[in-house]
C-alpha cells in the first residue's frame, strides 16, 4: 500500500531570535503542493527569493548548517527540517523574517508541537522515497567522524559519539521510524556546548543569541568562583551553578540527550536529500560537514536514477501530437530559429519533443565546418522552447501569450550532437505557476544517450495580444 504525501493542515508561526545572529526572526510554516518539498522563502529581502532546502545548496559554515543560493543564505535550519520530516511532512512553504531560524531552546520540540496542533492534510501524489541500494558513506581526513548509509526496508539510525570530558566520553542513540516516538524521544533534546569552546565561539562572532535557555552547557574542568560570576554575567544570569558537569542546574531530559540531539542533527541534516529515505545509518562522531556530506551524495544518487527515469520512452517515427506546423501556431519562432519540429506529449507537468540536426541547418556554415557540431547555445534554445509549448499549454488562449525565459540555472553539455542525430527534449514543471512564473527542468537526449541538461528553467508567461 503507498503512502501519500503529507502538507499541514494550515499555517503556524513562531518567533525568536537566531543563535548565531541574536536577532529577532519569524518563521512562518505553510501548506504546498504536491511535490513542492520544503522551501525557504526570505521574506525580508527584496523580491522574496526562494531556496529549495536541498543539500546541493549547502555551505559549510561552523557549528550550524547554511543553505546559500545566487548570494542569498539561511542558516541553523536543521532543528525545523528534523521537525518536518519526523512528523512525516512532504511539503512545507517556510516564510523567513531573517536569515536564521529561530533557536527556541535549542531542540526541535516547539516545531514538532505546532505541527501537532495545526496537523497535516494527505495529498493525492505518492511519497517519494530514496532507497538506498548500495552502500554510501563519509569519512573525515583525520578518521575521527565517519557517517555510513546502507540498504535497508526502513529508515533506522545507530549513533555513537565519544568526547574527551569525563562527563561525556561516549554516548549510543537510536532511531527506528516505525518504533521511536520522534516527538516525546527525539524532538526535545537540546543542543550543547562544553564550556572550554564557548569563548571561542563568541570570538568568531557566533552564539550571539546563545544563552542558557537554549543549550546544555558542559562544565568539563574545575571552574572557580569568580568565573561562574563572570559567566553569569556574560549570559544576564542572576546567579550561575554547577551541578553534575552542567550549568544552571538544567535537567537532563534523558540520560543520553546530547547523542540524541546529534540524531536530531543527523535527521534533520540528511533530509535536505529531498526524500524519505528507507536505509540504515551508521553515525560515528557525526557532525554537520559529514551529515551535509552524505546528504549531497545521496542527491547525485537521486538525480542519476531521475535521469535513468526521465528518459522519454517514444518512437519518433510515429504520429506527433503536434507537427511543426502546430508547433509554429503556438511559438512565435519561424526558421532558422524554430528549432522545435514535433511534440508527442503534453500534460500538466510534461512536455515531450524533438528536433531533427540535418547537415542543411544554417549555423553548421561557421560551427566548426569540418567537423559540424551543434552549438550548446542553440541546444539549450531548442530546449527552452520545448518548454514553451509546456507554458503555453497552461492558458486557454495560448495564441495571445509569449514566453520568455527569465532564468537558465545548472546547464551541462554531456555529449556533442552532429547531422543525422535526432534530439529528443524532456521538460518537466518543479514548481506551480505562480503569477505568470513557472519552473521547470530540461533533458535532451540522443538516443538513449543524455546529452544536455538544464538544472532550472525559470520563465515568464506574459499576454501579447488582446
Amino acid at each position: 500500500m503507498s503512502v501519500k504525501q503529507r502538507t499541514l493542515k494550515s499555517e503556524f508561526s513562531l518567533n525568536g531570535k537566531g543563535l548565531h545572529t541574536g536577532k529577532q526572526v519569524t518563521a512562518t510554516f505553510k501548506p504546498a503542493e504536491e511535490n513542492f518539498g520544503y522551501r525557504i522563502r526570505r521574506m525580508d529581502l527584496e523580491g522574496s527569493p526562494e531556496i529549495p532546502a536541498l543539500a546541493e545548496y549547502v555551505k559549510l559554515m561552523d557549528r550550524a548548517s547554511c543553505l546559500e543560493k545566487d548570494g542569498v543564505c539561511v542558516f541553523t535550519m536543521e532543528h525545523a527540517m528534523a521537525a518536518l520530516y519526523g512528523c512525516g511532512i512532504d511539503n512545507c512553504l517556510i516564510e523567513l523574517s531573517g536569515e536564521e531560524f529561530p533557536i527556541l531552546d535549542g531542540s526541535a520540540k516547539y516545531y514538532v508541537k505546532e505541527i501537532e496542533k495545526v496537523g497535516f492534510e494527505e495529498q493525492k501524489a505518492d511519497r517519494r522515497y530514496f532507497t538506498v541500494k548500495e552502500q554510501m558513506e563519509f569519512c573525515s581526513e583525520d578518521g575521527q567522524t565517519k557517517i555510513t548509509l546502507l540498504p535497508d526496508t526502513d529508515y533506522n539510525i545507530n549513533l555513537v559519539v565519544a568526547y574527551d570530558s569525563p562527563y561525556l566520553q561516549m554516548q549510543y542513540a537510536t532511531y527506528s521510524e516505525k518504533v521511536t516516538d520522534f516527538a516525546k524521544e527525539i524532538a526535545p533534546c537540546r543542543t550543547f556546548v562544553f564550556l572550554r569552546e564557548l569563548e571561542m565561539l563568541l570570538q568568531h562572532n557566533l552564539i550571539k543569541g546563545g544563552d542558557l535557555d537554549n543549550a546544555i552547557v558542559i562544565v568539563d574542568r574545575e571552574i572557580s568562583q569568580e568565573e561562574v560570576n563572570r559567566l553569569a554575567k556574560l549570559f544576564n544570569h542572576d546567579s550561575i551553578e554547577v551541578k553534575q558537569g552542567i550549568l544552571n542546574n538544567l535537567d537532563l531530559y534523558f540520560d543520553n540527550e546530547p547523542a540524541r540531539h546529534k540524531l536530531l542533527d543527523v535527521i534533520g541534516d540528511l533530509s535536505l536529500c529531498g526524500r524519505f529515505i528507507k536505509g540504515r545509518v551508521i553515525a560515528e562522531r557525526p557532525g554537520h560537514k559529514a551529515n551535509t556530506s552524505l546528504a549531497k551524495k545521496m542527491c547525485k544518487a537521486i538525480t542519476q536514477a531521475e535521469r535513468e527515469d526521465v528518459r522519454p520512452d517514444v518512437d519518433t517515427t510515429a504520429e506527433p501530437l503536434m507537427d511543426v506546423n502546430k508547433v509554429r501556431a503556438l511559438l512565435p519562432h519561424r526558421p532558422p530559429f524554430l528549432l522545435v519540429d514535433k511534440i508527442y506529449e503534453v500534460t500538466d507537468d510534461i512536455v515531450i519533443g524533438c528536433k531533427n540536426v540535418t547537415m542543411n541547418e544554417p549555423f553548421f556554415v561557421g560551427h566548426f565546418p569540418e567537423e559540424p557540431v551543434m552549438p550548446g547555445v542553440l541546444i539549450v534554445e531548442a530546449m527552452a522552447q520545448c518548454g514553451g509549448i509546456l507554458v503555453l499549454n497552461q492558458v486557454e488562449d495560448p495564441e495571445n501569450y509569449s514566453t520568455y525565459f527569465v532564468k537558465i540555472d545548472g546547464i551541462k553539455f554531456r555529449h556533442k550532437v552532429v547531422p543525422g542525430d535526432t534530439l529528443v527534449f524532456k521538460l518537466v514543471k518543479i514548481a506551480p505557476i505562480r503569477r505568470g512564473i513557472v519552473t521547470m527542468r530540461g533533458y535532451a537526449f540522443v538516443g538513449k544517450t543524455l546529452v544536455c541538461e538544464v538544472g532550472e528553467f525559470m520563465a515568464q508567461v506574459a499576454k501579447t495580444k488582446k
